[in-house]
């Protein structure tokens, strides 16, 4: 009979780090194309922002298995509305 091993510890510094950063990136891209699409059509960028971020979430899901990409994944999983939201008020 084998022992079960410990787990690893959870990187919380490191995955908060890229956690932080996915949400910052993607805050900033979200909200420039949207800044940029909508001054040459309001339509054009809602539209554009549901189709990039219909295309994303296959990606992202994928992301959740793999130990270090889940903690991007959660950043961008946040970043989008907080994007959204911003995007709304400016």
């Amino acid at each position: 009979m084998t022992q079960a091993r410990d787990p690893a510890p959870t990187p919380w510094a490191t995955g908060l780090t890229l956690t932080a950063f996915s949400f910052v990136a993607t805050v900033i891209a979200v909200v420039a194309c949207g800044q940029v699409l909508g001054r040459i059509d309001p339509v054009l960028a809602v539209v554009v922002n549901i189709v990039t971020v219909a295309g994303i979430v296959p990606t992202v899901w994928s992301w959740l298995r793999v130990p270090v990409l889940r903690w991007l994944a959660a950043g961008v999983v946040a970043g989008v509305p907080v994007g959204w939201l911003a995007l709304l008020v400016s």
